[in-house]
């Protein structure tokens, strides 16, 4: 590519079209810059709102809850409310019904029969979110269990 230069002896169109050249290169290049930078500031305002979020969310009484929520996008409660099934109840849910109808609404919504993406991935979502709390409360009794019965580690001993 051949450099831009003004020598005296060129005419006066191809000088103000160098000119010319020279300040819209200028200008993209410093619109550019201010477009980054805006987009840069906001994308940390949304993180440090976000943050913020997670903090307030993880000091309430359910300890979990922030990475909970960050993990599937959805509270239990909307999870439930896309499925149209009731809230877990002490850890334990009818899965049965939550996988019959999430098999039935995942499937009507197939972009390939003229559904929706986004309803579909909710749809996942939500069955991955009430999976996440019955696995949650599972473990968290299967420990309390243990506790109960005592740690009594199982040691393997070569014959």
């Amino acid at each position: 590519m051949a450099a831009l230069s003004i020598s005296p002896g060129q005419p006066d169109a191809v000088r103000y079209e160098q000119r010319t050249a020279h300040r819209i290169i200028t200008q993209v290049i410093i619109t550019g810059t201010r477009v980054l930078g805006r987009a840069f500031a906001e994308a940390y305002k949304q993180a440090a709102a976000s943050q913020q979020y997670a903090k307030q969310a993880g000091s309430s009484n359910s300890p979990g809850i922030a990475s909970n929520y960050a993990s599937s996008g959805l509270t239990l409660e909307e999870a439930c409310k896309i499925l149209n099934v009731k809230p877990p109840q002490g850890g334990k849910a009818d899965m049965e019904t939550v996988m019959s109808r999430f098999k039935r609404l995942f499937d009507q919504n197939n972009p390939d029969k003229g559904g929706s993406f986004y309803l579909q991935s909710k749809i996942l979502r939500a069955r991955e979110r009430i999976e996440l709390e019955v696995r949650e409360a599972a473990e968290a009794a299967e420990r309390e269990a243990e506790l109960q019965r005592g740690w009594k580690p199982k040691v393997w001993k070569d014959r």
